[in-house]
């Protein structure tokens, strides 16, 4: 009887403790309320943000701390933490018989979980209700998280001096690293801080931190978790006093990424934390040098996919003195001279030009737009390549007036770029000297088309919109784009940088206003802007002397691997000046050399073969047909070429014929005396 009442009495009293934990669970909530994190592309971190009651607080999660660490803590503060319920009490008699014998405490018996207890729900005082009070919350916590879980809200929320919370916050503070590989002094001071954080914070009392963390290191060899001389070298490193800013990298980045913000759920960008340390940097020590209130912005991507992998929206986002809040990676300016080579590249496409052809560079009114060159002064005769390197300003003009402001725009637009026009205003002329208006990341995304073949990719940083389109695009044909990259490649790089293998072109905005650089390899683009953010002047500011250098800079500190520049693509050609047909000797030459006035009839347009036709020709037998080739419009006499070839002689009739080589795809190109030109590509089978 007695037997059976004592089992009902303990049913009985199971049942009412399961009542009481069900009526007064402990306080868990299922996320943290911890720091917002702004990550890279590799998950490391870009920049933190205090939680709302101002403590640095990240969330921490087993794999991303050193594993000696958690064997080194789990021995100092609980060495059975993976056996018991919440509660050792082994270690909680210990504790009371070494009170009994001493007279005062000697080792407290609090497990992990006690100590998550206190944390997440502080005592009022130390008293022995509460110390009861912490040991029944263990419990009803073993019963709710597994021991990793306890673990990682711990590592989470263990404090570590003033307003900082958490082994990672802890560790980057003071040692300027994530606590993934950390070394075995530095393990042992963040063991031992948690205890008395204030007392033993290194950058107040250091004296009592480096005590605390040879405590741990003799407890850590009686406990045999590391040998006498590896704790002996470790007490040897010095601890350092000073706490450490937390990361702040890509700051308006990391800013336009908060509204996305979910609570205990980091947010990611395309940017890699190498290239953007890099190019902070690069950006700080330039401005510096640059002078008062001048800014420098820069902008880094794939051209291969779009992803900026580095974006720095100003010199420094803290210094009010050059308005370092104002992303200026975003904002419109002039760019310049920098659109040029798309005016050249637009002529190639069209047979207007060869790189050997000569351009007249001397005044000139365009109904009363009288473009100048940079210094003032006149070349004379130049060769579209020494135009293009040169950035004269009058051959470009003389190009664009070609080809037609119209068609360039278009073509912007059609590479995801909307060039700023005044009000009401058509594109003209002076666009093609910095007369429009783009953003730095606008000049990036057209020249991902040189560096990528000719196709451009829309530029993503993870701060847009999840529905935000993203196009690719023919911005020039490959051939074209190839004849731009041969030239542009060949611009000396300025005074004192390391020759990198990149194409670059530089330009300057009407009245010093806005310096300009970008270049590429065979895969990265980076952009340079360098100026005031209220656009006011500065004297003798330009793209070759202001931007360049921080353009190859910024590619050596980005610690990218330089990707040779694309190759020759099939069927594109460079002859000699006088290897050129007389249309292409000079540029608006008619048969006789001389320069023509605008033609009356309208430009010549090839109607056999149509364009992307497959003709057999049976090229691969003796006897292999020859092409007629047919035109309409146009000013005789006509230039036709095979894939950038000439084909001999010059023809007044409207027909020609063409024996080609093999079989595959082929280019070809009518040029008519006026200069213009039409292209077809087919297939010859």
């Amino acid at each position: 009887m007695a037997a059976a009442s004592l089992v009902g009495f303990a049913a009985i009293a199971v049942a009412a403790l399961w009542e009481l934990d069900r009526a007064f669970p402990p306080p868990l909530p299922a996320e943290l309320t911890v720091s917002t994190e702004v990550q890279d592309r590799d998950g490391q971190l870009l920049r933190a943000f205090a939680a709302p009651d101002g403590y640095w607080r990240l969330e921490t999660r087993l794999d991303q701390v050193d594993k000696q660490f958690v064997d080194m803590l789990v021995t100092y503060e609980d060495k059975r933490f993976w056996d018991h319920e919440g509660v050792d009490v082994l270690a909680l008699g210990r504790a009371a018989g070494q009170l009994v014998t001493s007279g005062h405490i000697v080792s407290g018996g609090s497990t992990l979980s006690m100590q998550l207890a206190r944390l997440i729900e502080p005592r009022e005082s130390r008293s022995l209700g509460s110390k009861i009070k912490q040991m029944l919350r263990a419990i009803q916590i073993e019963r709710r998280l597994s021991k990793r879980e306890i673990l990682e809200r711990y590592l989470t929320l263990a404090p570590y001096g003033g307003n900082l919370e958490g082994v990672r916050a802890a560790s980057l503070a003071y040692f300027g690293k994530e606590p993934k590989r950390l070394t075995v002094s530095e393990a042992a001071l963040l063991v031992a801080l948690p205890q008395l954080p204030e007392k033993r914070r290194p950058d107040r009392n250091l004296e009592i931190a480096h005590a605390a963390r040879d405590r741990v290191l003799s407890r850590m060899v009686s406990s045999g978790l590391i040998g006498e001389r590896e704790a002996a070298r470790a007490a040897l490193d010095d601890v350092s006093g000073l706490r450490r800013t937390l990361p702040a990298l890509a700051a308006h980045a990391a800013y336009a990424m908060l509204p996305k913000a979910v609570p205990g759920q980091p947010l990611q960008l395309t940017i890699r934390k190498s290239v953007q340390e890099g190019l902070e940097k690069v950006a700080r020590d330039a401005a510096i040098r640059l002078g008062p209130r001048l800014s420098v912005a820069m902008v880094l991507a794939d051209s291969r996919t779009g992803d900026i992998l580095g974006e720095v929206g100003s010199a420094n986002f803290f210094d009010a003195s050059r308005s370092g809040w104002i992303d200026m990676t975003k904002i419109v300016r002039s760019p310049g001279s920098t659109l040029k080579p798309f005016i050249y590249g637009l002529a190639f496409e069209q047979g207007l030009v060869a790189q050997e052809t000569l351009i007249e560079d001397s005044p000139v009114d365009f109904g009363g737009y009288r473009p100048k060159n940079f210094d003032m002064g006149y070349q004379g005769d130049v060769s579209i390549r020494q135009a293009l390197q040169l950035s004269l300003n009058v051959p470009a003009i003389r190009v664009l007036d070609a080809v037609g402001p119209a068609r360039l725009t278009a073509r912007f637009r059609q590479a995801g770029v909307n060039p700023i026009l005044p009000i009401n205003e058509a594109p003209g002329l002076a666009i093609g000297l910095g007369g429009v208006g783009v953003t730095l990341r606008d000049l990036v995304q057209l020249y991902t088309g040189l560096a990528n073949g000719g196709k451009t990719h829309t530029l993503h940083d993870g701060t847009e919109p999840a529905n935000a389109e993203r196009t690719t695009a023919t911005i020039l044909n490959d051939q074209a784009n190839w004849q731009i990259i041969d030239i542009l490649s060949g611009v000396k790089p300025p005074e004192g940088a390391l020759q990198r293998g990149i194409a670059y072109k530089t330009g300057t905005s009407y009245g010093y206003r806005d310096a300009w650089s970008v270049g590429f390899d065979g895969r990265y683009v980076l952009g340079v802007w360098v100026g005031r953010p209220d656009a006011s002047a500065v004297p003798g500011l330009s793209g070759y002397v202001s931007a360049a250098p921080i353009l190859f800079e910024g590619f050596v500190r980005s610690g990218l691997a330089t990707v040779p520049l694309p190759g020759k693509p099939p069927g594109a050609f460079t002859p000699k000046r006088e290897d050129l047909p007389v249309t292409l000797a000079r540029f608006g030459a008619g048969a006789d050399g001389l320069v023509q006035a605008a033609p009356t009839e309208p430009a010549p347009t090839i109607i056999f073969p149509p364009d992307g036709a497959r003709v057999d020709l049976a090229t691969n037998s003796a006897d292999a047909l020859p092409l007629v080739l047919k035109l309409q419009g146009g000013r005789a006499p006509f230039r036709w070429l095979a894939n950038g070839k000439p084909l001999a002689g010059i023809d007044r009739r409207r027909t020609a014929t063409w024996q080609p080589d093999g079989a595959g795809y082929s280019t070809l190109t009518v040029i008519d005396a006026a200069g213009r030109a039409a292209s077809v590509k087919v297939f010859v089978e």
